[in-house]
């Protein structure tokens, strides 16, 4: 099962390669990495998916939440939460699915090549992959989730 995971970091040189070393060490795969600055300079969010049961995610989580750059962990998928993420499809003139897609989502078009973009759930993400593969896209770019809690929780030290 795919689970989503969001944590603040110290904005150090390394902190990431810490993050990620540990997942490697212990044998788990990283599907997906976003890492942005916070209204803090100081912290970076770092939002992952990865697979695993709800027994692998909390270890991965109790694993992260010792590392000395983490500075706070949360499962996202152990409450609802909201999750959005951005594509890019680049598409030959001749071959874009006009019907697929309205004027909001054209980002570039020119004589030669139509680029889109698309915000949505990964597994929406997905089906509109499979549904324009018949128009050949020249290219695709995906972001990765983002993620944000719908509750009252949050991944801030400003509580």
């Amino acid at each position: 099962m795919k689970r989503v995971i969001a944590l603040l970091m110290e904005n150090q040189p390394g902190a990431l390669s810490r993050v990620v070393g540990l997942f490697s060490q212990r044998g788990y795969n990283i599907e997906t990495l976003v890492v942005a600055p916070t209204s803090d300079p100081t912290l970076s969010r770092l939002t992952m998916s990865t697979e695993g049961d709800e027994q692998v995610v909390e270890q991965i989580t109790k694993q992260l939440d010792k590392l000395i750059d983490v500075v706070m962990v949360s499962d996202l998928g152990s409450s609802d939460f909201v999750e959005r993420e951005l594509m890019l499809i680049k598409f030959k003139k001749d071959s874009f699915p006009e019907d697929s897609f309205d004027e909001t989502n054209i980002v570039s078009n020119n004589e030669e090549i139509v680029n889109v973009q698309i915000i949505g759930t990964s597994s929406e993400l997905d089906q509109l992959i499979l549904d324009t593969t018949y128009s050949n896209p020249i290219e695709i770019v995906r972001s990765g989730p983002l993620g944000i809690s719908s509750d009252k929780n949050t991944l801030s030290i400003d509580n």
